[in-house]
């Protein structure tokens, strides 16, 4: 079951208590700042730092005003007392609301760079212990030459490590204030006073604004959310197809009381990998829901607000689920490096019709006619093998029979050149090192 309480670092942050509260983050900030500009009396600051929001009296407020920062500033006023006359001074609603939403989404970044560092670390750990494991490749879902599951692994997390600069990226440009009045212009606030207070709450101040934060900034951080989840969708899409029956090279982790289906007991299902290429169907709902929120009206209008209210505590809280998931999954899944071995060998030398091909080259005979009589020794083992009576010696015997092959390769070499599994991997360690893993 995926829920909020699952996750409650997260989810507290998105919780409606925690968003007002960091609205008065914003307003103290705001005041703060005023007192250093000479605008607000010094002795009015004990009482609106010490302010605070009831939640339950906020909402009573609201259905009256039917305006939540109204609302707000009313709550926040009555704990207060005669200073809240200096909160919210010079701010328009979105000032705060837009802040706010800035300072939290930098927060979530935060913790969704955590669990994306975590994954890393497993995916490390399991691309070393597995570099060596070989096993086939295959393009278009068909056998092509051997590779290792280590640099399959290896592959997951240099992108996760793209994911990585995507977020602190996109985490950059959210991480700014705007506190410069109803249309932007600084007309009831300096620029000065907004420089302090974002100064004050630990992030940047946008240099030009309407009424609002442009949208641009919310869409690349709602995208770069999606994105991540297309990369999980990826790995967990691969980890479905390896643990198909007919394949069996993985497994998901599958707990001794656990069961696969309530109609068959043998069947252990790779359900959570599902459920991920699932849920990244939906982040990327979230993102197009982003991007529509670029075209505001003029110097602003509120058809992002409602939005952004479900996209983004949802979206960085699915996230959040998605990659410790995936995280757990990844670090008990279970490889079958004896299956894998068989599938790359069920083939019977297939994988090895490049190397043929390229010596006949390299003996002097032009490419494509050597590309013909490989592909042709090919489909005599493809034929053979559908028709139910595998050809002995497989692809070997094939090509040993071709007297314009043999003239060129001879027997003892054609049988090196499709055994020699070592041929295919010998920069595996490259990679390795180009990723800092090996020196």
């Amino acid at each position: 079951m995926i829920d909020r309480y699952s996750f409650p670092q997260m989810a507290a942050l998105w919780a409606d208590q925690n968003k007002v509260d960091t609205w008065l983050k914003v307003e103290i900030a705001v005041a703060e700042a005023w007192v250093g500009a000479g605008a607000i009396p010094v002795e009015a600051l004990p009482a609106i730092r010490g302010g605070s929001v009831n939640l339950v009296r906020m909402q009573e407020i609201e259905r009256e005003t039917d305006h939540d920062v109204i609302a707000f500033l009313r709550a926040v006023g009555e704990t207060v007392g005669e200073s809240s006359r200096w909160i919210h001074l010079g701010l328009t609603s979105s000032d705060v609301v837009d802040t706010g939403l800035s300072l939290q989404a930098t927060q979530a970044a935060d913790l969704l760079l955590e669990d994306i560092e975590e994954l890393t670390e497993v995916l490390t750990v399991q691309a070393l212990q597995y570099k060596d494991v070989i096993t086939i490749g295959r393009t278009h879902g068909i056998h092509a030459e051997p590779t290792t599951f280590g640099l399959k692994l290896l592959l997951w997390l240099a992108e996760m490590q793209r994911n990585r600069v995507r977020l602190g990226q996109a985490r950059a440009e959210i991480a700014v204030g705007k506190l410069s009045g109803a249309v932007g212009t600084h007309a009831n606030i300096p620029p000065a006073v907004e420089e302090k207070a974002c100064s004050l709450l630990g992030i940047g101040v946008a240099p030009v604004a309407t009424q609002v934060l442009q949208r641009d900034r919310h869409a690349s951080f709602i995208s770069t959310l999606a994105i991540i989840a297309a990369t999980i969708e990826q790995f967990a899409t691969e980890i479905r197809h390896l643990a198909r029956t007919e394949v069996r090279e993985v497994e998901e982790p599958f707990g001794v009381g656990q069961q696969g289906s309530s109609a068959m007991p043998h069947k252990r299902n790779p359900h959570r990998a599902e459920r991920l290429c699932g849920l990244a169907r939906l982040m990327r709902g979230y993102a197009v829901t982003a991007l529509e929120n670029v075209a505001l009206w003029h110097e602003r209008d509120i058809s992002h607000s409602s939005t952004e209210r479900i996209i983004f505590p949802d979206a960085c809280i699915l996230l959040d689920y998605m990659l410790r998931e995936f995280t757990a999954i990844m670090r008990d899944l279970k490889v079958f490096p004896a299956r894998m071995r068989r599938n790359l060998e069920a083939g019977g030398g297939l994988t090895f019709s490049q190397q043929v091909l390229l010596t006949l080259v390299e003996r002097g005979m032009e490419r494509q006619a050597a590309y013909k009589l490989v592909q042709r020794a090919a489909m005599q083992v493809i034929s053979a093998e559908d028709a139910g009576e595998p050809l002995p010696g497989g692809f070997l015997a094939a090509l040993a029979v071709d007297p314009n092959i043999t003239a060129l390769i001879p027997y003892d070499e054609l049988c090196r050149i499709v055994s020699d599994y070592d041929y295919h991997l010998k920069y595996v360690d490259e990679a390795y090192r180009r990723m800092g893993l090996l020196t």
